[in-house]
C-alpha cells in the first residue's frame, strides 16, 4: 500500500452531488469533529463552495469568535450566527460548515433544517480531545477542567445532534475516507 493520497470516487461525488440537488449540506458537531476541514474536502469533490459559518461571522463582525464571547457574552454571540446562517442558507448549494453550538440553538437549529441537508460528524471524546486540547482557541474551553467540560458538552448536545438528516463517525482516518463516507451517506439518504 502507498501513501499517495487516493482521489475521491468521481461517480460517487456525482452520486452525492444528484442527491444534494439545490440544497445546502450543513455540517453539525462539536469542535474537533472535523467540520471544517471535511467540509471543505467535500465541497471541492462536490463542486461547490465551501463556507465557514464562524470565519463568516469573524469576517462581518470584524472580531474573533473569543473576543466576540468575551465581549458580548454567548447569548448575543447566538444571535449574530443565527443572521450570518440564515444569509448564507438562503442560496445553494453550497457546503456550510457552522460552529459547534450552532444547531444547539433552536432558532439557527430551525434554519439549518429550512436550508439544507444536514450532516452530523460524531466522535468520541478522546478523538476531540487530541484535536482541540493544542490550541486555546475555544471559548467554551476555558475553563478550569476542558476535557471534563467537552465531556459535558457532549452530554448535552449530542442528543439535539442526532436530529440531523445524516451522521457519519468521525474518527483518526485519512480524510479522503472521510469525505468517501459523507459523500456515501448523500448519495445514499432518502427522505423519510
Amino acid at each position: 500500500m502507498n501513501d499517495v493520497t487516493e482521489p475521491v470516487s468521481a461517480t460517487l461525488a456525482e452520486r452525492a452531488k444528484r442527491a444534494l440537488g439545490k440544497r445546502n449540506l450543513v455540517f453539525i458537531g462539536l469542535m474537533g469533529a472535523g467540520k471544517s476541514a471535511i467540509g471543505r474536502l467535500t465541497a471541492q469533490a462536490l463542486g461547490i463552495p465551501f463556507i465557514d459559518s464562524d470565519h463568516e461571522i469573524e469576517r462581518v463582525s470584524r472580531m474573533t469568535i473569543s473576543d466576540l464571547f468575551a465581549t458580548y457574552g454567548e447569548e448575543e454571540f447566538r444571535a449574530l450566527e443565527a443572521r450570518v446562517l440564515k444569509r448564507l442558507l438562503r442560496s445553494g448549494p453550497r457546503v456550510v460548515s457552522t460552529g459547534g453550538g450552532a444547531y444547539i440553538n433552536e432558532r439557527s437549529r430551525r434554519q439549518i433544517k429550512k436550508g439544507g441537508l444536514t450532516i452530523w460528524l460524531n466522535a468520541e471524546l478522546d478523538v476531540l480531545w487530541e484535536r482541540v486540547n493544542k490550541r486555546d482557541t475555544r471559548p467554551l474551553l476555558k475553563t478550569e477542567n476542558p476535557k471534563q467540560t467537552l465531556e459535558n458538552l457532549m452530554r448535552a448536545r449530542y442528543p439535539i445532534y442526532a436530529e440531523a438528516d445524516l451522521t457519519v463517525l468521525s474518527r483518526d482516518v485519512k480524510k479522503e475516507m472521510m469525505v468517501e463516507e459523507v459523500l456515501a451517506a448523500i448519495a445514499d439518504y432518502q427522505k423519510a
